[in-house]
């Protein structure tokens, strides 16, 4: 089953995977406050996601999506609403007085949180993004043949996305690890706490107000 249609569109994939969105936003947030082990069960988490939206758009579920305006509007308002809780969340922390920031410097430990809470957060940024339900919908289709088996194929190209968002996400979050020395200065921490909050609240209030 590996053939031209499944090489272009892990060329097509790997240009989309490091392309920064929502996701990654998220993923540097968690890996601030909690290091490399928050970055990699979350990342796990977001492109978990991955197999939802190619399994939704073999059975067609996307398209109901697509064509039903009530489904669509609730799902990109949910998600929309997930990504400004995060954001406020980031700009919360932000601006809290140093002191309260537990006398965090570049020699404290992460602030970890439970695994499935890190996987669960990277999860539903992914799943609740109707462009991910548009993306899976309109792009996948254009790599499968029309004798191919559909779900088959659809998941094996988001087995090759799943990898790549693996490798790229993973790789980030040790190179953001190996700079919590520098990150985790207080100035330095509260400067990145409120930008990643601002972007997330940015994304999720582009996501509520665009039309499809």
């Amino acid at each position: 089953m590996v053939d031209s249609q499944v090489i272009a569109f892990t060329l097509a994939a790997a240009v989309l995977t490091i392309t920064p969105g929502a996701d990654t936003t998220l993923l540097i947030r968690n890996v601030l406050r909690g290091g490399r082990r928050d970055g990699v069960f979350t990342t796990f988490g977001i492109c978990s996601g991955l197999f939802v939206h190619a399994t939704l758009s073999a059975f067609g579920v996307s398209m109901l999506l697509m064509h039903s305006a009530t489904a669509f509007h609730l799902v990109k308002l949910a998600g929309a609403g997930y990504l400004v809780w995060l954001g406020l969340q980031s700009l919360r922390s932000a601006v809290r007085t140093p002191q309260s920031q537990d006398g965090l410097d570049e020699d404290a430990p992460p602030r970890r949180i439970a695994p499935q809470q890190c996987f669960l957060e990277g999860l539903l940024s992914n799943v609740l993004n109707p462009k991910a339900v548009v993306f899976y919908l309109a792009f996948l289709p254009q790599f499968i043949g029309p004798t191919d088996p559909v779900l088959t194929k659809s998941l094996l190209l988001a087995s090759i996305h799943y990898i790549e968002g693996i490798l790229w996400l993973v790789a980030l979050s040790i190179m953001l690890d190996h700079l919590r020395r520098f990150i985790l200065k207080s100035a330095v921490r509260r400067w990145l706490d409120g930008l990643c909050g601002i972007v997330l609240v940015g994304f999720g209030a582009r996501l509520a107000i665009e039309r499809p």
